[in-house]
């Protein structure tokens, strides 16, 4: 279905790119937080910030880790209090992403983050929830939400956020897990995947990006996973390898994050080429893009920049990511046939 499509020259592949529909299936809504928004909500809500301007919160983004990166996350969520600063920064995100030609974003939020500052989960939920809606409405894009659960925190914590969330469950989809990766297996959480997976609840776990490939298995034989979110790290495994290319497993690559967080040194480097070679069902995501340097179709230009990858890669990463999304076959079948007619016209 592919091979026709590598005729296309590399000059018209930026363009291509743009234009193609796609679905984001890794975006943590609160690493959307650009600073500028960053500084008017703290305005708004009269919360001190330890950064004097929006450049020198900016200039702060230089990290070396997962951890490093996390720290200033956080704080950067500290501005969020209200309905309403959760309604704007979703609904900033589904602008920039109605302008990547993204027409479905399932989108992770952090209910602990929030919870622990004494914001209550209502205020968080009611807030995306109006975002998804207006985005629908005024936009068209389809989208989820995926609760995560904090995993440097205990399983014990991720239950109290569960029963909190369980009189809103009509307004999320799935369960995730993130935060630090190391030290922090998938198993610790396995009582409360058990119990998510009970309720009907879709189920993904972000696996090896800083950990090893032991915790994509454990992800998926413990937690019993339907995508694991990074997933870079299976290389290192090639049985691991053959199991997700026979189980078409997705794997959600957020390549400009692995560059920011130092999983790779340089996009040339990186091992997405790699990936889809060997047959894996990979998508290209955006992380935290306020703080990793780009948006979706930022993430597959620079991508495409770097690696040897051309437009029937470009088809089938765009394909992938509709496919593994968490919506109907009918829905599926609609965005396919749109994406079909883009490359139609380019070939």
């Amino acid at each position: 279905m592919t091979a026709k499509f590598s005729s296309i020259p590399a000059d018209r592949l930026p363009d291509l790119l743009q234009a193609m529909p796609k679905a984001e299936l890794h975006m943590h809504i609160e690493g959307s937080l650009e600073p500028e928004l960053i500084f008017a909500l703290a305005q708004r809500n009269g919360v001190a910030l330890s950064y004097p301007s929006v450049e020198a919160l900016r200039e702060a983004y230089a990290f070396t880790d997962l951890q490093s990166f996390l720290d200033i996350y956080y704080a950067g969520a500290s501005v969020l209090l209200k309905e309403a600063d959760f309604h704007d920064m979703a609904w900033a995100y589904f602008l920039r992403a109605k302008a990547d030609n993204v027409v479905h974003a399932e989108l992770f939020f952090d209910p602990q983050t929030h919870t622990e500052r004494g914001v209550a989960f209502e205020t968080v939920i009611r807030g995306l929830t109006s975002a998804c809606e207006r985005a629908r409405s005024e936009l068209g894009i389809s989208s989820a939400l995926i609760m995560c659960f904090l995993r440097h925190l205990s399983e014990e914590d991720a239950f109290k956020t569960l029963e909190q969330a369980l009189p809103y469950r009509e307004h999320f989809i799935g369960v995730g897990l993130d935060s630090s990766e190391r030290g922090h297996p998938p198993e610790k959480f396995a009582r409360v995947f058990a119990k998510c997976r009970e309720l009907g609840l879709r189920l993904v776990a972000h696996a090896g990006e800083e950990g090893p490939p032991e915790y994509i298995i454990n992800a998926l034989d413990v937690l019993k996973v339907e995508r694991i979110d990074h997933g870079v790290r299976c290389v290192e495994d090639p049985a691991l390898v053959q199991r997700l290319a026979q189980q078409g497993t997705p794997l959600t690559v957020c390549p400009l994050s692995n560059i920011k967080l130092c999983v790779f040194k340089t996009m040339a480097e990186h091992n997405l080429r790699t990936l889809l070679d060997a047959g894996l069902k990979v998508t290209i995501n955006s992380d935290d893009p306020a703080y990793f340097g780009g948006y979706v179709n930022e993430n597959y230009l620079e991508t495409f920049a770097a690696l040897p990858l051309d437009a029937s890669h470009a088809y089938t990463l765009a394909r992938n990511s509709l496919e593994a999304s968490f919506v109907d076959e009918a829905h599926k079948a609609g965005w396919i046939s749109q994406l079909d007619e883009v490359f139609a016209r380019a070939a």
